[in-house]
């Protein structure tokens, strides 16, 4: 079941031909210095990660969602972070390439999918958390303009990205007044706050992107107005399956670390591997991963297949793998004891980075909320 065909093999071998070369040199560099590689990223579009399954018409790869798991994970088991970017961008692609027009997607894909124009998605909002059907950023028309005010919050990539796809209330409808626009970075009137001091994901920007007074075209809107929060909630279910499989990937790299580390220290008259509750520790940390991989791929093969369960299931794998990618690797720092909490073994970066992926896409409270909903309406 889900065994990797060669077409994914080969797209596997070559991301992470990819990620040992461009990003693995780097990224302890990059969590230190807060330094967001814009030049990589385009060395990724060009290998065709800016717009994985974006249709090729438009410069995307045309792959699968059970290809972009097994992108995501190769690329998060070097670096979450830049990993969890790509996530991000690839989400605001293929929204633009599903609910966007043909002159739209002619205007911003290419850039985009190239990774030479980058994205930022908008919203969340300081006073709006999990109820995204709540935002006030709003946008009144203006003959054949939009004009927007208000204040994004943890927006990845605001201050770098050429493209803002930003959710706008343009009615008093809660969820139906919310409507899907394409702001540009030059647009008058729209700034950043300062750079967030952030416990993770240091190698990206995350800033509030503020609109005062921007106008921008009415021909930047994606659908109709009020279609806003179903695209973003659509959006979403993809965004919860790659972000589960970072989780994976890193995940996956930290008990990669554990099994070597334990094999090679010494302690009790041999190594630490011979000793039995350790081993059962590995044994649980390989299933829990197992396991996120398998719910991640039924999520994935939903979405490819517009099946009736698409949302439950990728509720149910972002909460599964993202819990279990924080747990194991939270647990092989325990494991290394005191050299885990030293950054050169590189397990508190991973810690750290793969901390906020149980908070972000939609909690995982939020996400016990629509599972549990769903099956109770199922009764």
């Amino acid at each position: 079941m889900f065994q990797p065909t060669p077409e994914q093999e080969a797209v596997v071998e070559m991301v992470r031909d990819f990620a040992a070369t461009a990003l693995a040199p780097h990224t302890a560099d990059w969590d230190e210095n807060k330094h967001f590689p814009v030049d990589v990223l385009a060395e990724a579009g060009a290998l065709g990660m800016g717009g994985i399954y974006v249709g090729e018409e438009h410069g995307g790869s045309g792959l699968s969602r059970a290809d972009a798991v097994l992108v995501f994970e190769e690329l998060a088991a070097v670096d979450p972070t830049i990993a969890a970017y790509i996530s991000i961008h690839n989400m605001v692609a293929w929204m633009i390439d599903a609910f966007g027009n043909d002159e739209q997607r002619s205007k911003w894909l290419p850039g985009i999918t190239a990774m030479t124009e980058l994205t930022s998605y908008c919203l969340s909002e300081p006073g709006v958390g999990s109820d995204a059907a709540a935002i006030t950023t709003r946008a009144v028309r203006d003959g054949d303009e939009y004009v927007i005010n208000g204040t994004k919050q943890f927006i990845s990539g605001a201050g770098a990205s050429a493209w803002y796809l930003v959710m706008v209330r343009t009615a008093d409808k809660g969820a139906r007044g919310i409507t899907a626009v394409v702001v540009p970075h030059d647009a008058a009137g729209l700034s950043f706050g300062a750079n967030e001091k952030k416990m993770g994901w240091r190698a990206q920007p995350t800033r509030q992107v503020v609109f005062e007074d921007v106008r921008i075209p009415v021909a930047n809107r994606l659908g109709e107005e009020g279609d806003g929060f179903g695209i973003a909630m659509k959006g979403l279910n993809g965004g919860r399956v790659n972000i589960g499989a970072c989780s994976l990937g890193g995940g996956r790299l930290a008990l990669e670390k554990s099994i070597a580390y334990l094999k090679e220290r010494q302690a009790f008259g041999g190594p630490l591997i011979d000793k039995q509750h350790l081993l059962f520790a590995i044994a649980e940390m390989d299933t829990d991963l197992e396991l996120s991989r398998t719910m991640l791929m039924r999520a994935a093969e939903a979405l490819d297949n517009g099946s009736p369960d698409t949302v439950k299931l990728c509720a149910m794998a972002k909460m599964v793998a993202t819990d279990a990618g924080f747990d194991v690797a939270n647990r092989a720092l325990q494991l290394h004891g005191g050299y885990g909490y030293l950054s050169e073994y590189g397990l508190e970066k991973l810690v750290r980075d793969l901390r906020v992926h149980q908070i972000l896409e939609g909690s995982n409270e939020i996400m016990r909320l629509i599972i549990g909903r769903l099956a109770v309406e199922r009764q």
